[in-house]
């Protein structure tokens, strides 16, 4: 039975009578309908609220909304604001005898989700953060948690006895921040690795801690209206429980920790023991007057960071963050109906609530700002995201509710304000900031157009811990030196699964000076970072920078290309999605490593290379004179080619670098061929018609590039007897095979161009059986499974876009890049000029194997 009692506000007082054979019925058949079961029920609800949130995840990922929005809106339309006005609908689905049992689990999962966040939050970040983002977060929150009290004052009827909680309640709800909402938005808007974006992620960390603050105080006021005796003991026997866990239950953790050899899974025992200490918590804290859901986020607190955070967050993450935790939202749009807010000055005091709230965030916030010398337009940017709303808020506002601190219409006017908050971040940023104006157009877009006495800078993205050791030995065999460091940002790239400990990962890499020391929820970020800093430590000449990019695969490759455009990088490195088995063969990791590799090369701002590893052994530990390795360049002409040579360059002037240059040429017949398509072509062409002016093609300006870049190689290691150079006369692709299947077992690495402009003659057949088009032909043959070599292979592409760049006026071309470039075409030039022609290979090149 439900007995429904109108009251002045418009509430509703709940009699509900419950019946205990009422759980699941006896099915269909026998008469009973499942509507008038709890079981069966609650199963309904649960499919219509996941569904309805996945539509609106789907109809708002165009505008990029978070998803927090989407799942408040789901329960607006279940609610009684749209399908909810129909009585019959309602009574059906949404009985008022089914009410507790929704919300019950809901707050279940809402108990859970915020033990999970306990566990990722890292408490000694905000000593990380720096003083620069805890005044931006402190100035972002003061005028918004004013302009919330005001507002409460002026604008929103209340209980005049209620009127101090009612203001706290609406200042937290203005003037927090949700840093996982934030992280999300600044992930998909591709500005996680923006300085701008850093400054944010660690404001939105500090805003966080001050916002459970400010929550725990908001529920004290609230359940203890009168300041007596128990409003004391509330507080006092709340800090006694967050000492009890920190000076008891946290070492006993810790003992669990170290009795567990490493490597090893932790005990189920363990494991089930931490799960059921979560709802102790949560009913402790509810019968010292709390909330449940402070004791669940002080023992998430407590857990140290490291494996066992991670087996926990694996055993209900999925769960809690995929199907309670919506049901929370969605309870909040439930018990929202907008048809309360009936007249027109309600709705302007809702925007004007709105807009003033905006207002004081983003001039807080620009006060800080500006004082650390950032622009107004970039401080006014990050104002507008620090608008960010999410958990925090809704729990607030549902404490507020049930307690009848807010009315039916004050909750849904502070619900909409969340929503109209949130929802206009996005749009207003890409209005405000954009940040491709900021990039300033550079020449270094190749290694072959860095000067030699000039900083490298490169680019490697790592999926795996398995990705580490061969970069790192190609990097040090790379030379750096005193007069030409190499700069190398590390760019971890994890797939965005839509859970909140991706994002703190994201946050603690980007926010750690020190990357060995930093604390994440997984131990994978862990190794790879640890890997870099090792390399650091022991290489001279040598910078390493973490950052992070958590995309979906399909739009990896757009953090890559912008954290290249902003870096100006000179070179990308990345993993191929093949690594070599133990029998020899090759086996994908991940196809969809393949789709980014492939994204970047369409798309890349700068030259790129994929690493085919098979083995490029070495270890960073060694002093770089004790390195030893052969490497082989396959150059057949063209760009590509022509930046693989650049880049052995510099490889070659490294003490333990042997390098081989093979150069295949056009053979005889090859040459024949030419010359009878040239008289054909002659031949049928009238003597009496006008001849027409010709002009050298691509392939003619590419030979003499070659021929160029290859006599100046010559000159500068003319006495190098760690230099071998060969040419090699091919007639087909059947030789050309052959030719490179003859140094099998003599080098350790080789570096091919993709291929772009190389001569197709040399290589006729071979793209037919090409499992990889990434790799270019040669590329393909070097890294498959029937090539039996071990060594491993660097697949370069230069890039090409620079001049139609610059002519069309996006972007001014570097100074010092271009006077680079110049300096390099004037020693062509001059050397040019007092040797023998490049192009007369009799003078210059022995066509046989020999030391230059």
């Amino acid at each position: 039975m439900d007995v429904e009692v109108d009251t002045k506000n418009a509430t509703v007082d709940r009699v509900v009578c419950y019946a205990p054979n009422m759980i699941t019925s006896n099915g269909i058949w026998q008469g009973d309908s499942p509507l008038d079961y709890a079981l069966p029920l609650f199963i309904l609800q649960v499919t219509l609220v996941v569904v309805a949130t996945r539509i609106f995840v789907f109809l708002l990922k165009p505008i990029r909304q978070p998803r927090v929005i989407a799942e408040i809106l789901g329960g607006l339309i279940l609610g009684p604001s749209v399908l909810g006005r129909s009585k019959t609908f309602a009574n059906a689905v949404f009985p008022l005898r089914s009410v507790m049992v929704i919300e019950t689990m809901a707050n279940v999962g809402l108990l859970y989700f915020l033990f999970m966040v306990g566990i990722g939050m890292d408490l000694t970040g905000i000593t990380r953060v720096g003083r620069k983002a805890v005044s931006i977060a402190i100035a972002g929150m003061v005028l918004p948690f004013i302009v919330g009290v005001l507002s409460a004052f002026f604008f929103v009827k209340h209980n005049d006895s209620k009127n101090v909680p009612y203001m706290v309640f609406l200042g937290v709800v203005l003037s927090v921040t949700a840093f996982p909402v934030l992280a999300r938005i600044l992930t998909e808007l591709k500005l996680s690795n923006s300085e701008m974006g850093k400054v944010a992620l660690s404001s939105a960390l500090v805003n966080d801690v001050c916002s459970w603050i400010l929550v725990a105080i908001s529920i004290a006021l609230v359940e203890n209206e009168k300041p007596t005796l128990a409003s004391g003991m509330v507080i006092l026997s709340t800090v006694a429980f967050i000492a009890f866990y920190a000076f008891a239950v946290k070492p006993l953790i810790s003992w669990v920790i170290r009795k567990t050899p490493e490597g090893e899974n932790f005990s189920d025992l363990y494991i089930c023991l931490i799960l059921a200490g979560v709802m102790v918590s949560g009913f402790i804290t509810d019968a010292l007057g709390t909330h449940c859901v402070v004791g669940g986020f002080v023992f998430g607190l407590i857990i140290p960071h490291g494996p066992l955070g991670v087996a926990l967050v694996e055993k209900i993450e999925d769960f809690m963050s995929g199907l309670l935790l919506p049901l929370f939202f969605a309870i909040s749009g439930l018990n929202t109906n907008l048809g309360l807010i009936k007249d027109l000055k309600t709705w302007i005091t809702v925007i004007l609530i709105v807009i003033m709230a905006c207002i004081g965030k983003i001039a807080g916030t620009i006060l800080a700002a500006v004082s650390y010398e950032m622009s107004v337009n970039e401080s006014a940017a990050l104002g507008l995201l620090m608008n960010s709303k999410g958990l925090v808020e809704m729990i607030v506002l549902n404490v507020g509710r049930d307690t009848k601190i807010l009315d039916a219409e004050s909750f849904a006017i502070m619900v909409m304000i969340t929503i109209l908050m949130t929802g206009i971040i996005v749009p207003g940023l890409s209005v405000m900031y954009r940040p491709a104006r900021r990039f300033i157009s550079y020449k270094k877009r190749t290694v072959q157009m860095s000067k030699r006495d000039t900083e490298l800078r490169v680019l490697v993205c790592v999926h795996t811990p398995k990705n580490v050791p061969t970069i790192i030995n190609l990097l040090e065999a790379s030379n750096p030196t005193k007069k030409s460091p190499i700069c190398i940002y590390v760019l971890n790239l994890i797939e965005l699964t839509g859970h909140a400990s991706t994002l703190l990962i994201q946050h603690n890499i980007m926010t750690s000076d020190n990357p060995s020391t930093v604390s994440r929820p997984e131990a994978q970020s862990d190794h790879i970072i640890n890997a870099f800093a090792n390399y650091e430590q022991h290489a001279a000449f040598v910078s390493v920078q973490p950052l992070a990019a958590v995309s979906p695969y399909s739009t990896m490759h757009e953090d890559i290309c912008n954290v290249a455009e902003e870096k100006r990088v000179a070179f990308i490195i990345l993993p191929f999605h093949k690594q070599q088995t133990v029998d020899g063969g090759m086996e994908p990791t991940n196809t969809a490593f393949r789709s980014v590799n492939q994204n970047v090369l369409a798309n890349s701002p700068c030259s790129v290379g994929i690493l085919v590893d098979k083995g490029f052994n070495g270890s960073n530990r060694l002093p770089s004179d004790q390195l030893s390795h052969h490497v082989a360049v396959l150059f057949f002409g063209g760009s590509d080619d022509r930046e693989a040579l650049s880049y052995a360059w510099r490889m070659c002037e490294h003490p333990g670098i042997s390098l081989t240059i093979l150069r295949f040429v056009p053979g005889e017949e090859v040459k024949e061929q030419n010359t009878d398509h040239d008289k054909d072509h002659d031949h049928i062409l009238d003597p009496d018609e006008p001849r027409v002016l010709t002009v050298e093609t691509d392939n003619d300006n590419d030979k003499e590039l070659d021929d160029k870049l290859l006599h100046l190689f010559r000159i500068n290691h003319a006495n190098d007897e760690s230099v071998v150079y060969t040419e090699k006369e091919v007639n087909d692709g059947e030789e050309t095979v052959a030719a490179i299947r003859s140094m099998d077992g003599m080098h350790d690495l080789f570096i091919v161009g993709r291929g772009r402009g190389m001569l197709s003659q040399l290589t006729a057949g071979l793209t037919d059986w090409s499992e990889c088009p990434e790799l270019g032909a040669i590329g393909d043959l070097l890294a498959s499974s029937d090539f039996a070599s071990s060594a491993s292979v660097l697949v370069v592409q230069q890039y090409v876009g620079a001049e139609s760049e610059i002519g069309d006026g996006m972007a001014t071309p570097d100074v010092n890049a271009m006077q680079a470039n110049e300096d390099y075409t004037s020693q062509i030039s001059h050397h040019s000029t007092t040797t023998p022609p490049p192009s007369d290979r009799s003078n210059v090149f022995s066509a046989e194997s020999s030391h230059l």
